[in-house]
This record gives structure tokens, C-alpha cells and sequence, in this order.
């Protein structure tokens, strides 16, 4: 085994900033910022894979500051004092990669219903114009509206006096919103960048969040434009028709996809409810005729405002976030992240969610190319885009990687060939034991590596796959380990909210052990809250627990026209708290999310469990565990809980170890009736709580489950769109599953506890 670097340091002169400056980069009059910053970033992963607490800032019920080692005196704000908008680095990045690739995509047959079968690029340059026709073609538009009524509605009034009034945007003094509704493509992504360089705030909508949602956003925001996929124009017009007063102010929808004559009456419909319709490319056109220059933002403009849905069931809360939020997410990606020139992106986590956005304007900004999904697609047509596409980096949820996972490790290690579960069990055994010696090590055999492991990437269109991502929700660290060293690539688990603009923290490529969700990056940093109630308190030994209180210029401007609930989010001091509970460990300075605040209830002997500590304990420690939803009665004794469980491996565990004749496992629910049985399930338990070891106390295991493939699934309402778990309405949901187990009894234990 090799032996780990020894750890550089940051030379000043050779382009930092100061430590105590608050941009990352100072450069000469005449230099190129993003020049010098292709050279010098990311960072070395060996000075930010850490955190530190900054002395004498500890009180009374909060633990220390946390700041990344590499900057400890000063939280980063900015690339630089120049480049302190989305606007104006995109700017900076067209003037350097004008005449290359920042975005790709696969041109679709609209008569045959069919995406070509490769991806036609777009350059920076081409992007530049397209924008400024875009947003000229809008402005013009709108102001020319027949429907519009200045008068009546203050966001029209806006319309008007958006040229003269740009300069002045904040927070409180915002302009009209324009709405996006549509899944990933090229045109979602111009248009996001068409508004940033026209001081327009944006929101989106979604296909999760349904009709009355859908329509409480656009009332709020009054917003008087949507630009959206045609598949969503009439189901938003039929909106207006059945609201009219409350959607009056709605009066332009511009169709992503080409109008044809066999769209007259879909134009008619509009029309009839006052609405203008257009194409994508008609406004492009009028854009061409009557040009506006840009008008770019100031660092202080609402870029945007997003809307995340609430656990509770009540409306969702409109996120606002400026210019100088999107800018702090750029800088984290272009700090943390490692990544060249050229290097291709894959947009596949919705854009309606701020992380995917955060991606895309890293990837275009250091002169990479995002690459976006085919139209009509879905997880299942992801591999055959990746294989079109080939990727260096990409971005998606645990549980897709756990599918990935569980398809590998059936071709490979559990093979019913015993060739290549040797071979293969030999390659993965030494990468993992290699990756396992210290943070950032790779683990490289040049044999398996080009030999064995290549053929498994090429596959899956990880022909050039450097770096993935995972967010959102806890993944196993064994899950991590395994795809690390199956598919010879890195992997970086982060932790962010809309809140903060996506992520603010992450590991490095390659964590010896992972789990962690890294330190604060150098764009933010973190105090923890004790929390007596929970258990959790900053003077734990081996590190801090407690509420995850957040600061810095990812941090959000606040709650759009909901000042109650911006009361309860900062305190005095500008500190947000998360609703996260954490555990910061006293050597790394890195962040591990261990819970919910307010997320507990007491069993009926008095004990308290906080559900999420238990979830995220059972996840992490099964990789065949993709979904987790622990249960508690005030009236029983013990928990029980709702699993999903991968197909194939529960297919082949009831192969393996019930003996059960695999033609009669024909259906999902013939597998799943016969995992439901008792007996099926009590071993099934004990090899899940087998895992667990002394991690949780006994109260806090399960003692029965119900299986399913994915109980926690969006058309049940049992998950937010951010697949946050609506803890009171999955009850309800699964109120009969949950009576029948305590009906059995404790599958461990026995009836009578």
C-alpha cells in the first residue's frame, strides 16, 4: 500500500486571496480571474477535507464555529469582488470558452415521438446570443401585452418599470417572477440563466405538487409568465379558467416545444382566458426584431425563489435566494469539487430543485458541458443516455445508487458464475482494502483497472465517469465503499437545503471511511445547539451533538411574504437553524447528520425515540435497505417499521435462504407476498438488526416490518418532492400495515414483552 501525501499548503502570491480576505482569488489588473482560477482550483483536497473550531467563540448551550481548515480567519463569499453574480461569471466564462460546448442535448422527432440517437452541442457563445434574444423577445411580450393591466395587478405594473427599475432589487424591492415548469432540458437551464442576466426572479413548479399547489405558488407570486414544457400548458390555462381572479395577473405562457397548426385550439384556449401563447423559438425571434440589453443584476437581486414543500401537509415555503447565494454555491462546487475543462456534466436530479441548478452553473462557469436528459425520459432511459453522453461527473439520489449497487453486485460478486464471483471478488477486495488506507486514496491497479473494472463502466455509460455525487438523503457508507471501488470512480456525499442555495459541505473524492457529509465548506461555516430533551449536547465526547445552526453567504434572504416563519428561522445573530440534528467528530471538524429536531415520542415505558436517528441508523447500515420509515405508539413497547427492500436482492435472499423456487417469484407481488410471510420476515429483520449492532439501544430497533420495493413513493403524499418523510400522513397512510404488526407482535422478542 502507498503511504498518503504529505499536506500542502496554501502559498500567498501564488493567486489566493488572503485568509482573511473574503474572495478566494486576488489577481493583477488585467488578469483573467477565471484563467488563473483553472490553474490554482479546487482546492487540495488534503487542506479541506477538514473542519476546526475557531477558538473562544464557544457559549453557554452552543458549541464552538466550525470554518474549513483551509480558511479559518474569513468565510468566502465570492470567486472574486468582480465576480459576485451568476450574470456576471457566466460573463467571464463566455469571454474564456465562448466557441466551446456548454450544453448538449438530444434533438427530438416531434412526429415520431423519437430523441436522436446522439447529442447535438451548444456552444457558450451560441447560449450568450440565445439568451439576450430570449430576453428580449419576453420583455417585449410582455410590455406589449394585450392582457396586461397595470393598474390592477402590481406585478404588471412591475413589467413596465423593470428597464428603469433594475438597478434597485433586493430582497424587499423584487421584480415580476417568471415561473418554469418543466423537467430537465437545455431550455429550462437558458431561460434560468436568460433571467439572471435580465434581473428577473424565477420560481418552478412541479409535476409532484399538484393543481391546488401549483396554483397557490403562481397566486403568491403573482406571477404574470410561465415558461413550460407543452405537455403542462393546458392543465395551466384550465387552472386559470377555473380561477380567473386569483390567476389574472397570469398572462403569457411560452411553450418550449413548437407550436404547429394541430395546437390552434390549444392557442384559442389560452386566448379565451387571456392568456398570449407562444413558442420557445417565436420569442427568440421577436427578440431578434427588437433587442434590449441585458440588465444585470446586482449581488443583492433575488435570483430566485423556491418553493420547498413542508412535511406537514401546509403550504410549501417560498425560499428567496439572491444573487450572492448562487454565487457562494458556484464558488463551493469550483472550490471543493474536482473538475477540468471540458469536463462533461450529466443533469439528471430535477432543476425545479435548487442543487441540479447549483451543478449546472458550476459546469458551464469552468467551461464544462452540461448534458441533459432525453426528452420524455425517466430513470429508466437513464443508462442509455449515459452511454450516448459519457459523463465525468454526475449528480443523483442514494437510491438510485442503490439500484446500481444491487444490479453489479448480481453480475459480479453473486454471480451464479463461480469465475467471475472469484475474479471479481478479488478486484473489489483490493480496491477496497487500497481506498481504505487513508483520505484520498484512489486505490489504482492498472491491470483491474483497465482490464476487469472498464468493462463494468462501459455498461453504464461510465466510460469517463471521474466523480458522482449523493445528497439528500442518508446512504449506506458500505454503498459508497462498493461503487468506489467497483467502478474505480470518486464519490462525494454532501449536505445542503434549498435554505442554502443546495450544498454547503462535502467529502472529498475519496473518504477512507465514509459517512461523514464533510466539513463546512470555505463559504460557510456551523455552531451546534444543545438540545437537552433529545439527548444531544455539545460537551459529547468525541464530538459536539446538537441542533445544525448555519451562517454565511449560502444562507438564504429569507422566507418569500411569511415573516412568522422567518422569526422562528434566525436568531440575533444571523443564525439559521437547520431543524437538523448533528454530530460534528473532535478530530476532522467533519459534519454527520444523526437526526430531526422535534422528531421523538415516548413508548409506552416511558423510553424516547427519535424516529430519524433510528431510520437514518438502519439505512446507512444495510445497502440492500432503500427506504425506512420507523413507527412508535405511546400505547406499545416497540417500534415497528415500513422497509423497502431492493428487488433483486430480496428476489435472491428468498432464492438462497428459503429455498423458494424462483419460477414462482414471477411478479413484484408474488415476491413480496411471500417476504411478508412471518417467518420470512423475522429472518429478514434479524439480518437487518444484525447491521445495527450497538448502535441503537434495543427500545430502538424494529421488532416488525412490512416490505414493500418503495413505500415511500410521491403519488402516496407520503414524501415531499425532496423525498422529506410527511411523518403524520405516512401514519395515516399506513395506519392498517401498522395495526397488523402490533397485531403479530414482536417479530424478535415474541408477543409478550
Amino acid at each position: 500500500m502507498s503511504v498518503p501525501p504529505s499536506l500542502p499548503q496554501l502559498k500567498p502570491g501564488e493567486g489566493y486571496g488572503s485568509d482573511d480576505s473574503e474572495y478566494l482569488i486576488e489577481t493583477s489588473k488585467g488578469q483573467s480571474i477565471l484563467g488563473l482560477a483553472g490553474k490554482i482550483l479546487p482546492l487540495d483536497g488534503q487542506i479541506t477535507k477538514d473542519g476546526v473550531a475557531i477558538p473562544n467563540t464557544e457559549k453557554p448551550g452552543f458549541s464552538p464555529i466550525y470554518r474549513n481548515a483551509a480558511f479559518p480567519h474569513k468565510v468566502k463569499v465570492a470567486l472574486s469582488s468582480e465576480l459576485d453574480t451568476y450574470h456576471s461569471l457566466f460573463k467571464a466564462a463566455n469571454e474564456r470558452y465562448g466557441s466551446s460546448p456548454v450544453m448538449a442535448h438530444r434533438q427530438f422527432d416531434y412526429e415520431k415521438k423519437v430523441s436522436a440517437p446522439n447529442y447535438t452541442l451548444i456552444t457558450s457563445d451560441e447560449v450568450n446570443q440565445l439568451k439576450k434574444e430570449l430576453g428580449s423577445g419576453l420583455l417585449y411580450l410582455l410590455q406589449n401585452n394585450p392582457f396586461k393591466d397595470s393598474l390592477k395587478y402590481s406585478s404588471h405594473s412591475k413589467i413596465d418599470t423593470h428597464r428603469t427599475n433594475f438597478k434597485q432589487f433586493n430582497k424587499e424591492n423584487y421584480s415580476f417572477i417568471l415561473t418554469i415548469f418543466s423537467a430537465n432540458r437545455y431550455e429550462w437551464v437558458l431561460t434560468d440563466l436568460m433571467c439572471s442576466s435580465y434581473s428577473i426572479t424565477s420560481t418552478a413548479l412541479y409535476d409532484t405538487l399538484g393543481a391546488i399547489t401549483s396554483k397557490y405558488i403562481l397566486e403568491l407570486t403573482e406571477s404574470p409568465v410561465v415558461v413550460s414544457s407543452k405537455d403542462h400548458i393546458y392543465n395551466l390555462i384550465e387552472l386559470k379558467q377555473k380561477y380567473p381572479e386569483e390567476l389574472g395577473q397570469l398572462i403569457l405562457i411560452i411553450s418550449m416545444d413548437p407550436l404547429t397548426s394541430s395546437d390552434l385550439k390549444l392557442v384559442q384556449f389560452a386566448e379565451d382566458n387571456k392568456i398570449k401563447l407562444f413558442a420557445f423559438q417565436e420569442v427568440i425571434k421577436v427578440g431578434a426584431i427588437f433587442p434590449v440589453d441585458e440588465l444585470p443584476p446586482s449581488k443583492d437581486t433575488v435570483f430566485t425563489i423556491s418553493f420547498t414543500s413542508g412535511t406537514t401537509g401546509a403550504n410549501p415555503k417560498g425560499v428567496m435566494l439572491t444573487q450572492s447565494n448562487i454565487t457562494a454555491g458556484i464558488l463551493f462546487f469550483l472550490a471543493h469539487v474536482n473538475h477540468i475543462v471540458g469536463w462533461k456534466s450529466f443533469s439528471f436530479l430535477p432543476l425545479a430543485h435548487i442543487f441540479e441548478r447549483q451543478s449546472a452553473a458550476f459546469t458551464m462557469v469552468f467551461g464544462g458541458c452540461v448534458g441533459f436528459p432525453q426528452i420524455g425520459g425517466s430513470p429508466l432511459t437513464l443508462i442509455e443516455d449515459l452511454k450516448i453522453w459519457k459523463p465525468h461527473i454526475m449528480s443523483n439520489v442514494p437510491r438510485v445508487y442503490n439500484k446500481l449497487e444491487s444490479a453489479l453486485k448480481s453480475a459480479t460478486i453473486d454471480s451464479n458464475s463461480p469465475l467471475k464471483r472469484s475474479i471479481f471478488g478479488s478486484v473489489f477486495k483490493y480496491k477496497l482494502d487500497a481506498q481504505s488506507q487513508y483520505d484520498g486514496a484512489e486505490g489504482r491497479h492498472f491491470l483491474y483497472d483497465n482490464v476487469v473494472i472498464s468493462k463494468l463502466r462501459s455498461t453504464l455509460g461510465f466510460d469517463n465517469m471521474r466523480l458522482i455525487l449523493t445528497g439528500s438523503a442518508p446512504i449506506s457508507p458500505d454503498t459508497v465503499r462498493f461503487l468506489k471501488a467497483a467502478l474505480n470512480v470518486g464519490f462525494i456525499q454532501g449536505y445542503g437545503l434549498t435554505e442554502t442555495n443546495g450544498g454547503l459541505s462535502a467529502t472529498i473524492n475519496y473518504e477512507a471511511n465514509p459517512g461523514s457529509c464533510g466539513p463546512p465548506s470555505i463559504s460557510s461555516e456551523i455552531r451546534l445547539r444543545d438540545i437537552p430533551e433529545m439527548g444531544y449536547g455539545t460537551q459529547t465526547p468525541g464530538g459536539a451533538s446538537g441542533e445544525l445552526l448555519l451562517r454565511g453567504p449560502h444562507v438564504f434572504a429569507g422566507y418569500f411574504k411569511n415573516e412568522e416563519e422567518n422569526r422562528k428561522a434566525f436568531d440575533d445573530e444571523g443564525w439559521f437553524y437547520s431543524g437538523d440534528v448533528a454530530r460534528v467528530d473532535s478530530k476532522t471538524g467533519r459534519m454527520y447528520i444523526i437526526d430531526r429536531v422535534k422528531n421523538f415520542f415516548k413508548l409506552a415505558q416511558g423510553e424516547y425515540v427519535t424516529p430519524e436517528k433510528v431510520e437514518n441508523t438502519y439505512l446507512s447500515s444495510n445497502s440492500n435497505l432503500t427506504q425506512c420509515y420507523a413507527h412508535g405508539d405511546s400505547l406499545q413497547h416497540y417500534l415497528v417499521g415500513i422497509v423497502g427492500l431492493d428487488p433483486i436482492w430480496l428476489e435472491q435472499y428468498l432464492v438462497d435462504n428459503f429455498k423458494v423456487d424462483p419460477s414462482t417469484l414471477s411478479s413484484p407481488q408474488s415476491i413480496l407476498d411471500y417476504a411478508n410471510k412471518t417467518e420470512v420476515k423475522r429472518q429478514i429483520l434479524r439480518n437487518l438488526n444484525s447491521n445495527i449492532e450497538s448502535k441503537l439501544l434495543g427500545f430502538e430497533k424494529l421488532q416488525n416490518i412490512y416490505i414493500e420495493f418503495e413505500p415511500l413513493r410521491l403519488d402516496r403524499d407520503v414524501v415531499t418532492p425532496t423525498l422529506k418523510l410527511k411523518r403524520a400522513i405516512a401514519s395515516k397512510f399506513f395506519a392498517n400495515q401498522i395495526k397488523k404488526m402490533y397485531e403479530e407482535g414482536s417479530l424478535i422478542k415474541g408477543p409478550n414483552l
